[in-house]
């Protein structure tokens, strides 16, 4: 007491408030270097849309509209039959989803309320394994085992390449991305809600599926939305499975060969030395990427308000 009454307590200035002078030089320059890292990604993301649009819009302008609606997919005889390529790409999308999502769904379900955690900690990273297998590979599985293993044994006509192979190839490869998504969107759910729900006396089961589901359902179509994006814009898959050759005839049956949007450009774009002065063959491919771009965009923003008006936050 008497200490204190006879000194003159120490008093922090404006100064002492500022803090060090090198650490605010140094936070600037990182907040400098990530807003730049913004704008490059902005940058890119601008000069990309661009050229597609560009280039695509030099094919709309000149090409005649009757050739977008004929027979087949055949680019460098002028004709660009765009509902080849669509419904071979709605028939692998479909197939991929009808693959993926239950099964994606399933593991998901089976990681996030049923697996013992020593489990989960080996069985999450060995399914996300197969995210990282080369999607080339997987074309080739898909063209050398599914196709004649599984897809000529349900039809015996059925070519070696064929949009039933690729759509279970692309599956194969989506299957990884639902799960991941899925079973973290489950865990997020309060561990109260489960534990409220047991104390009123219902199952596992009836748990998981009527209250852990619902309030994960924004995660969960998110997933979805993001899966069926990931399987529109797979390429490699379908570009060696589907056998499209760099043409198509249309076709609605999944047992024949057919290209799909991603396909059609692979292999135009193989070949753009050889394209470039034929005619619109060489703007075809930006146009179809714009179409996919539009598709896929418009998937993502569906999806995102979607979240946004079922997301329930805890």
């Amino acid at each position: 007491m008497t200490a204190s009454m006879g000194s003159t307590p120490n008093r922090l200035s404006f100064e002492d408030l500022k803090g060090n002078a090198h650490r605010h030089r140094r936070e600037r320059g990182v907040r400098y270097a990530l807003t730049l890292a913004g704008l490059t990604s902005l940058v890119i993301s601008a000069l990309i849309v661009g050229s597609l649009v560009k280039e695509a819009w030099t094919f709309i302008s000149e090409v005649e509209w009757a050739s977008l609606w004929t027979t087949g997919w055949f680019p460098r005889d002028g004709f660009y039959d765009i509902k080849t390529l669509m419904v071979a790409t709605l028939i692998v999308t479909g197939l991929a989803m009808v693959i993926a999502g239950p099964l994606g769904f399933a593991v998901a379900v089976y990681l996030s309320e049923y697996a013992k955690p020593e489990v989960r900690r080996v069985l999450k990273p060995t399914i996300e394994i197969l995210a990282g297998i080369p999607s080339v590979v997987i074309g080739f599985f898909a063209l050398t085992f599914i196709s004649p293993n599984i897809i000529q044994n349900l039809n015996a006509n059925a070519p070696l390449s064929n949009l039933a192979a690729a759509g279970l190839g692309v599956g194969m490869l989506t299957i990884p991305l639902v799960a991941s998504i899925s079973e973290d969107a489950m865990r997020s759910v309060p561990r109260e809600l489960r534990e409220a729900s047991a104390g009123l006396g219902a199952h596992k089961a009836t748990t998981t599926m009527r209250i852990v589901v619902p309030a994960a359902i924004s995660g969960l179509v998110a997933a979805f939305i993001v899966s069926v994006s990931r399987a529109i814009g797979e390429t490699m898959v379908v570009f060696i499975a589907a056998g499209g050759g760099g043409q198509a005839s249309f076709t609605t049956d999944p047992f024949e060969p057919g290209m799909t949007m991603t396909a059609a450009m692979a292999s135009l774009a193989s070949g753009t030395d050889a394209v470039v002065g034929e005619g619109l063959t060489f703007q075809s491919l930006f146009f179809v990427g714009l179409l996919l771009f539009t598709i896929t965009f418009g998937l993502n923003i569906i999806g995102d308000r979607f979240v946004r008006r079922v997301r329930q936050k805890y």
